[in-house]
């Protein structure tokens, strides 16, 4: 955890850029509280690397979701009204890294920091694969069952294209890649960067087919909502993460 000074320097910070992305209306009201909260919890307990890399993950998905956004309005396939993300939005994609971020910070810790900084990464790449996948993908204009392969309107739950996938791909592995040039920027101890960008990487883009999976079968049959989805999409990244590490001996 870091020291009193430091935190309160954080915490301030973390309340500051929440504030700014509200008045951009990047985030609605509610979910700049939310995002907040969460932030200062993170690099409270974990540093100041994990919350750079979250604040890029949230910037990255502003962007991507603004962009081309009148086209996608007269689809209806648009994120709210201005492109803001509401607080459902925000707690599926920060409950899992906020997880991660205490069992890694409590004393004696649950989890240890080296594993948690690829697991922490893979988080938000499955993030930022979901998000470039779906933003950019959506731009297509057709697309096609992830599980049967016939053609489906843009942005339907389980719909993926070539162009989707692409993004989907840049989305991960430039989480990755930042996300090891922020742990080395602040010296946090990871493990060696081709397992931390390959792990997290491959974590993300699979858990991204995971998420598409879950939103034919179950999204679409109204047993799950966009936002549950994500957030199982996010949990199974972890998991592959995970059990990437433990297989390569990386764990500790």
């Amino acid at each position: 955890m870091l020291p009193l000074v430091p935190a309160l320097v954080a915490i301030l910070a973390t309340v500051a850029l929440a504030l700014g992305a509200a008045l951009a209306r990047a985030l609605t009201p509610a979910a700049a509280v939310v995002a907040a909260a969460f932030g200062a919890i993170i690099v409270v307990f974990v540093g100041f690397a994990f919350l750079a890399l979250l604040i890029l993950f949230v910037v990255a998905s502003v962007l991507a979701t603004r962009y081309r956004f009148e086209v996608k309005e007269q689809r209806h396939v648009q994120e709210g009204q201005h492109g803001e993300r509401g607080i459902a939005n925000v707690m599926a994609h920060i409950l899992v890294p906020t997880a991660l971020a205490l069992a890694a910070g409590l004393s004696p810790p649950l989890l240890p920091l080296r594993a948690t900084t690829v697991l922490f990464a893979s988080a938000l790449a499955f993030g930022a694969s979901d998000t470039f996948g779906s933003e950019f993908g959506v731009l297509a204009g057709t697309a096609r069952s992830i599980l049967t392969g016939r053609p489906v309107p843009a942005g339907t739950n389980g719909g993926v294209s070539a162009n989707g996938e692409f993004w989907a791909a840049v989305g991960a592995v430039t989480t990755g890649v930042v996300g090891y040039g922020l742990y080395l920027l602040f010296g946090t101890p990871t493990p060696a960067g081709v397992v931390v960008v390959g792990v997290s990487a491959l974590a993300g883009f699979l858990a991204c087919q995971v998420d598409s999976v879950l939103g034919e079968t179950l999204e679409n049959r109204g047993w799950l909502t966009k936002h549950s989805t994500n957030f199982l999409g996010m949990v199974s990244a972890v998991l592959i993460a995970a059990g990437l590490l433990k297989g390569l001996g990386a764990w500790g």
